[in-house]
């Protein structure tokens, strides 16, 4: 007969065993300090053209062999703004030969877009989605969301939310990305 007291030594030690299995997981998983949640193995990303701020067309296909990370931000939205200098800063530190930083807007002010980056002083690449169809594509039901895309063009985690993506464990994290 198993006793109260035998139990409930089980039940700290079964907890113990999780809690420390669980922090060895977040310890490998750079994306995952972040809490940036993994998708599911193999989730292709969704491929798009959009029109940037500057007139360009930007291809998610022409971006293969580099880590991308998109983020989908609005100007009405305070926690996208306040990531944007940390976006700008993380894009600085990274090798533009291995990494690509995309901010999606459904926003259609381009003026006030424009006019907002020069005021916070960041240099981001600014696509339109302006039918929505790539928000509804990755998904994104609230702002901001950042996804993380592979070089093979595979889906590999998402973050809804702001983050400090300029901090040395998301520098560390996105490098660890990279090929």
């Amino acid at each position: 007969m198993v006793t109260l007291r035998e139990n409930t030594m089980r039940s700290l030690l079964l907890s113990l065993a999780f809690c420390l299995a669980a922090g060895s997981a977040s310890a490998e998983d750079p994306l995952a300090v972040l809490r940036i949640g993994r998708v599911g193995t193999g989730t292709v990303a969704s491929p798009f053209a959009l029109t940037a701020l500057d007139g360009s067309r930007v291809q998610l296909a022409d971006l293969k062999g580099k880590v991308v990370v998109v983020n989908f931000w609005a100007t009405w939205c305070g926690p996208c703004k306040e990531e944007m200098p940390a976006l700008g800063r993380l894009r600085q530190q990274l090798d533009p030969d291995r990494f690509v930083l995309l901010t999606i807007t459904t926003d259609l002010q381009r003026e006030g877009i424009a006019q907002f980056l020069a005021n916070v002083k960041v240099q981001l690449p600014v696509l339109f989605d302006e039918d929505h169809d790539v928000s509804q594509a990755y998904l994104v039901r609230a702002l901001p969301t950042t996804v993380f895309i592979d070089p093979q063009g595979t889906l590999i985690g998402r973050a809804v939310g702001p983050r400090d993506w300029d901090a040395p464990t998301a520098v560390r994290a996105v490098q660890g990305l990279m090929p």
